[in-house]
């Protein structure tokens, strides 16, 4: 069985004539994508335990991409580039938005964007699979749309793919999944790339890692 956990970093406000931090909202949203089969969940796990580890994060206790450093970020990407190399049918995939390129009455309603986004980056990832089991962590921006994001995203597979995929929603905690903790950090650098130009772990990614843009002009 297919398994494909997601986090997302930066959020859905639309507050941009103040700047970022300080009572604006971010400019960009990152999504992140971890695709692997269920013999093959255990690799990422690892390595967000080993990166928990070295930190002295203990059980119970949550690895977050914010609160890493430049070089940590940089030893995650490092590992995860050397894990799917050697397990290459482990997926990543990252899909950014530019917020302030979306349209106003689109704004009105973000769980919609969100969708729209799922929809662009994981149907050609998961359509040849008869059962995916989708995990997001139910604390994120989408929990609000959880029963409609698997709704839309199951009507474009069966409708528009011809896919007979059939999705399983399971959400999971973050503090108790490390594959979602593992994705969280995925997340941070695809949007701290964007947001704040931080380049250096990002750039270790692309041969083992698809990006997609949404309203970047």
């Amino acid at each position: 069985m297919l398994h494909v956990f997601l986090d997302e970093s930066g959020d859905l406000g639309w507050t941009l004539d103040r700047p970022y931090r300080h009572g604006g909202s971010s400019r960009y949203l990152a999504l992140a994508f971890l695709v692997a089969d269920q013999s093959e969940c255990k690799y990422p796990k690892r390595l967000a335990k080993k990166l928990c580890q070295a930190r002295g994060i203990r059980h119970g206790q949550e690895l977050k991409g914010c609160d890493l450093s430049r070089g940590d970020l940089v030893r995650f990407a490092d590992m995860a580039a050397r894990m799917i190399s050697s397990h290459p049918r482990i997926g990543l995939r990252t899909i950014t938005v530019k917020k302030e390129n979306v349209q106003s009455h689109i704004r009105a309603d973000p769980n919609k964007l969100y969708n729209y986004m799922l929809n662009l980056a994981l149907p050609d990832l998961i359509k040849s699979h008869p059962r995916v089991v989708l995990s997001p962590d139910p604390r994120s921006i989408k929990v609000a749309s959880g029963n409609s994001m698997v709704d839309y995203l199951q009507t474009q597979l069966w409708f528009e793919h011809d896919s007979p995929t059939v999705l399983v929603y399971q959400p999971l905690e973050s503090h108790q999944s490390l594959a979602i903790q593992f994705v969280d950090v995925v997340a941070h650098i695809a949007w701290s790339f964007h947001e704040d130009g931080q380049a250096e772990a990002y750039e270790i990614l692309p041969p083992h890692m698809t990006s997609k843009h949404l309203f970047f002009g």
